[in-house]
């Protein structure tokens, strides 16, 4: 669509920061589209941070820092390489930090019982996962049943951002042998407590497991990374049934 490729172009700094997005007539002429679908778009990407928009002046990128980070389609236009930036991986994962321990806090204070049955089901999923799609799957819903048992609102608000940011982890992840299976007994921990109602030990539980994806994250050699069905291929070799 006009969003997604402007949207990705400019992530990617294929349309600079300050620089001009081509004339309205030049975007209908390379996409095939009329006047009202361009102009859509554009208005979109200025809802998001992304262009800034002046009478007789045209559309400009804005600066990043101007950018809905959290936005879930500016994450994805971000992460969308295939070798995601170390810089904003290592960003996002301190937003989980912040976010996250204190969600799994909450979730063990106002959990319902189906909410404490979900998490546990999300991590028998992941201990029985043996292939990186599965797993994938998996440890998402793990995260994701966690923030709703908060109940908040607010925080329910970040599960596409959260979703988004554990899609980009994963890229990395899956290039590591053993990444998954070592911090699995962290996310055990972390489920246990909230079932118990243990607030405090949850919070710790939590810190744990994404300390343990930071850790990882910071000393990790970024390369080209593919998932399928069961198989990965890291620079050219072909590894079966890691999980990360």
């Amino acid at each position: 669509s006009v969003l997604r490729t402007l949207g990705s172009e400019i992530a990617q700094d294929l349309i600079p920061v300050g620089s001009a997005l081509p004339p309205e007539h030049d975007l209908e002429s390379r996409f095939g589209v009329g006047r009202g679908v361009v102009r859509e778009a554009i208005k979109t990407l200025a809802a998001k941070g992304l262009v800034s928009v002046r009478p007789r002046h045209g559309t400009h990128v804005r600066p990043r820092g101007d950018w809905s980070l959290l936005d879930r389609d500016v994450l994805s236009w971000l992460i969308s390489k295939e070798e995601p930036n170390r810089e904003l991986l290592l960003a996002l994962q301190e937003v989980r930090l912040i976010i996250e321990p204190a969600a799994a806090a909450l979730a063990a204070e106002r959990a319902t019982a189906r909410d404490r049955k979900r998490i546990m089901t999300a991590l028998a999923a992941m201990e029985a996962s043996h292939d990186v799609p599965t797993a994938i799957i998996a440890d998402k819903e793990f995260h994701l049943a966690i923030i709703d048992a908060t109940h908040n609102p607010v925080l329910q608000g970040f599960r596409g951002a959260i979703d988004t940011i554990l899609s980009a982890v994963f890229m990395v992840a899956t290039g590591s042998p053993g990444w998954f299976e070592e911090n699995l007994p962290n996310h055990a921990v972390a489920a246990r407590a909230i079932a118990d109602g243990n607030a405090e030990k949850a919070h710790a539980a939590m810190q744990q497991v994404l300390g343990y994806t930071q850790f990882k994250l910071s000393k990790k050699k970024y390369g080209r990374t593919r998932v399928s069905s069961g198989k990965q291929t890291i620079n050219g070799k072909l590894r079966r049934k890691q999980i990360a």
